[in-house]
């Protein structure tokens, strides 16, 4: 898809931002081990509503250096608030999907006054995974195993019971998943996991995700604040993006348009 591409000189290594479009900015964040190009399914959508949209492309992806090892979610949330500034946005909306949804919350927690609002999508309220599924995760990325191995561990993990796991066979990148997990093993600061106590937050859930099941709208205000709101895609799991992209992009849209009315 058609993009501007910068490159951010940054203390912590060369950046690479992705832009399109006009408008009210919505800065959006891939999943554990994944690039921007998860995001093109959404993206024409999205620019034909008047969003702008920021892209930062992952550490050890494209012409991002990779993670530095000791780094943390909030090294991996400061790549973003660079982003932002870089661009001049006053306030965006930050969407995360899945793992992506960390590094949202602590762009907002750290750079409140350039956040209108946070977007969660498919995204667990914490920072723990069932053993079991957290298995499904590492064999889904593992690109050394055969693809009939990895294609149980996409519908095991991923994928709702019909749809086409086989869709994101390619796209992942092992290192930079297993970088970003132990960013988030070495992120012991919390303060962060409530940012809907002070921010407008959507959580957007997939109906049949096995690694985030949705949660009521009573736990999810108890768990992230009491400005959180839910909505369910149907027919959906972790994946989400490639399952049902229209559901996704009507949502955002929706959620922009209410965060500026």
């Amino acid at each position: 898809m058609d993009h501007e591409t910068r490159l951010l000189d940054l203390p912590s290594g060369l950046l690479e931002l992705w832009l399109q479009g006009h408008g009210h900015p919505l800065v959006l964040l891939p999943s554990l081990g994944r690039g921007q190009e998860d995001f093109d399914g959404i993206a024409p959508m999205l620019l034909a509503a008047g969003l702008r949209l920021i892209r930062p492309e992952p550490r050890g992806i494209g012409q991002s250096a990779p993670l530095r090892e000791g780094s943390t979610l909030f090294d991996m949330a400061r790549d973003v608030i660079a982003a932002m500034e870089q661009d001049g946005v006053a306030t965006a909306l930050v969407a995360g999907h899945a793992a992506g949804n960390w590094v949202a919350r602590i762009t907002a927690h750290l750079r409140p006054d350039l956040v209108q609002g946070v977007a969660m999508l498919a995204a667990v309220t914490g920072t723990t995974v069932d053993p079991e599924i957290s298995a499904a995760i590492a064999g889904s990325f593992d690109t050394s195993l055969p693809d009939d191995v990895r294609l149980g561990h996409l519908r095991r993990g991923y994928f709702a019971p019909g749809n086409d796991a086989s869709v994101w066979l390619p796209g992942w990148h092992t290192e930079v998943a297993r970088a970003q997990r132990r960013a988030r093993e070495a992120t012991t600061d919390k303060s962060w996991l409530r940012v809907a106590d002070r921010k407008p937050l959507l959580y957007l859930a997939a109906a049949e995700d096995a690694i985030a099941a949705p949660p009521s709208e009573e736990d999810l205000r108890a768990a992230l604040g009491p400005l959180a709101q839910r909505v369910v895609v149907e027919r959906a799991g972790h994946a989400l993006l490639p399952e049902q992209p229209d559901a996704v992009a009507e949502a955002l849209i929706d959620y922009a348009r209410k965060l500026w009315p």
